[in-house]
């Protein structure tokens, strides 16, 4: 998707982020894209059902003919939810739009207000699956498994000029830097704070935010120094900042290995190798390559999805 093209399909994103610091609502312009419906059908409008994968689907989903994936509203250009909690544009409206045609149900989004309660849903059976794309780790991986299907890196997102020099984790050491709370990004920045007290520097001053929006607010008003977040994200707020902000600590680790995102599903469940197949079908056929390309994500695709890739 061209820069244009993007800004066009982002642009309400950011107009309502004062409004989601402060009530938690979702931007509007996903409203009406629920279940498959606008925008997100086109990805799987030419697929037919599967009816192998869709038999090996779990029971529960058979019989309602639905799987509920839930999200935390503000992941774009990947998950962007409309105000009334159920609705979604975006990347992973997209592949689920596809996903449902292969699998023969429909998937339904839900919006909840984290990431921790994400993960606590669907262990406690409330939702099926988050879609995500949600970072896989070896810890995580205790409790959910992943069926990861994009490949991540993490960077800074600063004011312009970068005024405060943030260009690596050792350089964010006194430093006040916003993260969404609960996300792999909150670890490693808070690990690097101890690093910085046992280098005799002052220690990081993190600030946790529900939802990316809140958190690239608070960079525009000056709480915060820097967004330390995926990439991918981050670019698109960039994009939409008209000037204000700037990547910083781009091809670097940034204390993290190879970063794998995929859908959290139960541990060891059925749903897990029946969406493995799936998203694997989707990118042996094209449509994964569409929906990347359409949302400017060629950078982070994998030329094959796997589960629990993560090994740190």
């Amino acid at each position: 998707m061209s820069p244009r093209r993007l800004a066009l399909a982002a642009a309400a994103a950011l107009s309502c982020t004062a409004l989601l610091a402060a009530c938690g609502s979702n931007p509007p312009q996903a409203d009406g894209a629920a279940g498959g419906k606008g925008t997100a059908a086109a990805a799987g409008s030419q697929l037919t059902e599967d009816k192998e994968l869709h038999d090996q689907l779990p029971e529960k989903a058979r019989r309602s003919g639905k799987l509920v994936s839930v999200n935390n509203g503000s992941f774009p250009p990947y998950e962007i939810a409309g105000s009334d909690g159920h609705n979604l544009t975006g990347a992973s409206a997209d592949l689920s739009a596809a996903l449902g045609k292969v699998l023969g149900v429909t998937i339904e989004h839900v919006t909840t207000d984290g990431l921790p309660s994400e993960l606590t849903g669907i262990k406690a059976g409330r939702y099926d699956f988050a879609i995500g794309p949600v970072g896989d780790f070896k810890e995580r991986q205790s409790a959910n498994d992943f069926v990861d299907w994009v490949r991540e890196f993490v960077v800074f997102a600063v004011p312009k000029g970068n005024p405060k020099g943030i260009a690596s984790l050792d350089t964010a050491c006194g430093r006040k830097i916003a993260v969404m709370a609960g996300g792999s990004a909150e670890g490693v920045i808070k690990k690097q704070s101890e690093n910085c007290v046992k280098k005799g520097k002052s220690a990081v001053q993190v600030q946790s935010y529900k939802d990316q929006p809140s958190s690239v607010l608070a960079v525009k008003s000056g709480r915060a120094e820097a967004f330390f977040s995926s990439q991918a994200p981050l670019t698109y707020f960039v994009q939409q900042s008209k000037g204000e902000l700037e990547l910083a600590g781009t091809g670097q680790s940034n204390g993290f290995d190879d970063l794998y995102q995929g859908a959290v599903v139960p541990k060891d469940g059925p749903l897990r190798d029946v969406l493995l197949k799936a998203i694997q079908k989707l990118i042996d056929n094209g449509t994964y390559d569409q929906v990347m390309a359409k949302w400017g994500l060629k950078d982070n695709e994998l030329k094959k999805a796997g589960v629990n890739l993560a090994t740190s």
